[in-house]
């Protein structure tokens, strides 16, 4: 998988089945409308997701996901990798500026050097294990060391008869950088980071892998694959390729060093050629992904040991290069609406959310107070939103600015166009959030409030606040009292911002 500034993966289980396994998602920047990082903050938040892996080291990600609890893996571009890997001093540089900084407010507990360098980056392969002991001896400098490993992931493409699993081997070619980097990762305690995709794997068959192999469904014990040299049956793509890579590494007398499952997933969408990315496989191979690691299932050579796995990805990126479906496998899209709702049920509260119902439109973050102005104006008239909450005196007042008003005006719009695709634009001024807004006594339409119900709060009745008279808002700001008149001409831009 192509790898691009500032993913963010989900790390869904602990490394080398010490802990109980956990799940979390990986977030992409090639989206039209791209969340701030408060706003991904609070969907991780939302969704209970406690480690997220950076493909760079983004500041203000970094930055937002400071004091949340949230364990961070950071990484290092390819882009950026010769130059570390040629200098000592240039990696020092980089993790004080990466790391050293974001410490210990940020919880950073990872670093991966790199991405599928050995096939994306072959020029740079003399220099990757350079670049990792680098980066390791920057932490030992800086006493990180034992907080925070250092790996770099790999191309399962990297393994080369796959299957029967005990008789797979890396690339030979490649055992002059494999070698020693196993030796490094034994050497500091970390663990082999690599990209597992079976919907690839299950594509690139024709017709020789069962659609139900590469998705975790349940097999009856003669449609099993079984490796003849060890007997070991293996019921899903997922386990098979894992242990592939355990026994290769075995295979160079490396029997010691856990894997982590740096990327994986389903595409929910594809053009004619990809019959296969649909909805239901992205949502059954997801759901059965993230329950297989949760129940500690381990894989057939190494049963109850539960394989650290990130979820690519927490977004959908609609402006991706490639094919339909290389933008479509996401869990969410930019609004944090989920793309379906994972079948979850037993496998504990991550990312079983179902934040359908959870969402609300609120004023975007940096908006032009103006902007905000004429879509409240235009909320509160034409809209026909119920606003007589804003008025002084009323739950919804306080505060008494334009960026308040404006975002409960959106939401009980929003809310009451049955959450609409296009309700939540408003010109651009406005965002969906799976953060409730509420807050005192002011309860938002579609809120699910101190009684547990859901409250409506609008009504599709014209507002007595309507401005088709022309008459001045009673939600308008100027220089702290009600002064801006509304001009007939908003009630034109009811077609600009939906």
């Amino acid at each position: 998988m192509a790898i691009f500034p500032l993913l963010l993966l989900l790390l869904v289980s602990a490394v080398a089945g010490d802990e109980d396994a956990f799940v979390g998602v990986n977030i992409g920047t090639d989206l039209s409308d791209m969340p701030s990082p408060t706003q991904v903050v609070a969907l991780l938040k939302a969704q209970s997701i406690k480690y997220v892996r950076l493909y760079d080291a983004d500041r203000a990600m970094l930055l937002a996901l400071a004091n949340t609890g949230i364990q961070v893996t950071v990484s290092v571009p390819n882009d950026q990798l010769l130059g570390i890997g040629q200098s000592n001093a240039t990696a020092a540089n980089w993790v004080a500026r990466n790391v050293i900084a974001h410490v210990p407010a940020t919880n950073i507990t990872a670093i991966a050097v790199g991405s599928e360098v050995l096939t994306a980056l072959p020029n740079a392969a003399p220099v990757l294990v350079s670049a990792l002991k680098f980066i390791h001896s920057a932490l030992v400098a800086s006493n990180l060391d034992g907080e925070i490993k250092v790996s770099t992931p790999h191309s399962s493409s990297i393994i080369l008869d796959s299957f029967p699993p005990s008789q797979a081997f890396f690339n030979r070619s490649w055992d002059p950088v494999m070698v020693p980097l196993l030796k490094f990762l034994q050497s500091t305690g970390s663990y082999l980071m690599l990209n597992v995709y079976p919907y690839y794997d299950y594509m690139q068959s024709n017709g020789v892998i069962p659609l139900d192999y590469a998705l975790f469904r349940p097999l009856p014990p003669n449609k099993e694959a079984v490796d003849a040299n060890t007997l070991l049956h293996y019921t899903n793509v997922f386990d098979a390729v894992v242990d592939a890579a355990y026994f290769a590494m075995s295979y160079l007398n490396f029997t010691k060093i856990p894997i982590v499952v740096t990327e994986t997933g389903w595409s929910s969408k594809g053009d004619s050629s990809e019959p296969d990315a649909t909805l239901e496989n992205a949502n059954t191979y997801n759901s059965n992904l993230i329950r297989h690691v949760l129940n500690n299932t381990g894989t057939p050579k190494h049963p109850r040991i539960a394989v650290s796995t990130y979820i690519y990805e927490l977004y959908n990126e609609d402006l991706r290069p490639g094919s339909v479906s290389e933008k479509n496998w996401g869990l969410f899209d930019a609004n944090g609406i989920p793309v379906y709702i994972l079948h979850l049920t037993g496998a504990g509260t991550v990312l079983a959310n179902d934040t359908t119902n959870q969402t609300f439109c609120v004023a975007k973050e940096g908006a032009d107070p103006k902007m905000l102005q004429a879509a409240l104006d235009w909320a509160c008239g034409p809209g026909k939103v119920e606003c007589s909450p804003l008025l002084q005196g009323h739950p919804c007042y306080e505060p008494d600015n334009v960026v308040s008003h404006s975002t409960y005006a959106f939401n009980a719009y929003f809310q009451q166009m049955a959450k609409s695709p296009g309700t939540c634009d408003f010109k651009g001024v406005a965002t969906i959030t799976t953060t409730d807004p509420s807050h005192g006594s002011c309860i938002f339409p579609g809120s699910i409030g101190k009684n547990g119900t859901i409250t409506n709060g609008t009504s599709l009745a014209p507002s007595s606040n309507s401005t088709s008279s022309g008459c001045a808002s009673q939600y308008s700001y100027g220089t702290g009292s009600f002064t801006t008149s509304v001009i007939i001409a908003v009630l034109l831009m009811s077609a600009v911002f939906l």
